[in-house]
């Protein structure tokens, strides 16, 4: 790239405002500076350039001709960096925000909630980067991650979204048929339904008192997500997180059959660089994702 020659901004800055207001007073109020500061910013402009760029008619200024052919040349300098520095700040304040999550959360929690976010902010596209894999700020392209573990990740601002408990789900049918389930114990007539954590149904079996069932059998699911809709489609008994299950749970397709819940050993996070905070899109996306966890919004 070739070396560029420019004279200072803030001196183009003061010889385009006085240009325009032929007032040196007058480019002082619209800067916010004093007379005698938009004179010295014009005198060294001129000496950098060894030109003059005004002359004097008494009390008045006018631009020479040197004057007038660098002001437009100056102005349309100036318009073009401050359009592109607008373009830049609305990037930043609306547009795309990325959101990276565990596949599961995204599928059974978030994204059946973003037309709500949506409908309050029609200017910011909410772009999900679903992956069990911890995002890394530093390299990938996310503003803001929600992540599942015990809250410990140095360096970056972590903030509590959602605890949950375990329990046992099912779709309606199980309660009915030759086998219902109306207690802990018929689970030995009933298929086990696993994600990849199968030792949390040997847990919450021990904690029910209940024997004869083997925890480790039936089938198994590396999502969560999958875990509950089988259990939705009637294919057996999933151990479910009641922060994946909730919609299941209120609109009728997965229901409990016993009130025994265990709590998860980790929570939900939201995990973000300090420095995301400054733009008001990640802002206005983390505070409602507190509000849809039913937490207030932080100060």
């Amino acid at each position: 790239m070739a070396d560029r020659r420019l004279p200072p901004l803030n001196a183009l800055r003061a010889f385009e405002a006085a240009a325009r207001q032929l007032s040196f007073t007058r480019a002082g109020q619209e800067l916010h500076v004093t007379q005698a500061a938009i004179s010295h910013q014009v005198k060294g402009l001129e000496e950098w350039l060894g030109l003059a760029l005004f002359r004097r008619r008494g009390r008045a200024i006018v631009l020479t001709e040197n004057g007038q052919s660098y002001h437009a040349a100056v102005r349309e300098g100036l318009d073009i960096l401050a359009d592109a520095t607008d373009r830049l700040t609305r990037r930043q304040d609306s547009g795309v925000l990325t959101v990276a999550t565990l596949a599961s959360f995204a599928a059974a929690w978030l994204v059946p909630r973003l037309g709500r976010f949506r409908a309050q902010h029609a200017e910011i596209d909410v772009r999900v980067a679903a992956s069990d894999e911890i995002v890394d700020f530093a390299r990938d392209d996310v503003d803001l991650a929600i992540r599942y573990g015990n809250g410990h990740w140095p360096g970056l601002e972590v903030v509590p979204l959602m605890t949950e408990d375990v329990f046992p789900v099912c779709s309606p049918d199980l309660l009915r048929g030759p086998h219902p389930l109306r207690q802990p114990d018929d689970l030995r007539h009933h298929t086990l339904l696993h994600d990849d954590m199968r030792e949390t149904w040997r847990l919450w079996l021990l904690a029910a008192d209940v024997r004869g069932v083997d925890p480790d059998r039936g089938p198994g699911y590396n999502l969560s997500a999958l875990v509950i809709h089988a259990a939705a489609d009637g294919q057996g008994v999933a151990l479910a997180r009641s922060a994946l299950v909730r919609d299941f749970l209120d609109d009728g397709r997965l229901i409990r059959p016993f009130e025994l819940a265990l709590p998860a050993e980790y929570a939900y996070y939201l995990v973000y660089p300090a420095r995301a905070v400054t733009h008001p899109k990640v802002r206005a996306f983390r505070d409602w994702l507190l509000s849809e966890a039913g937490q207030s919004p932080l100060d």
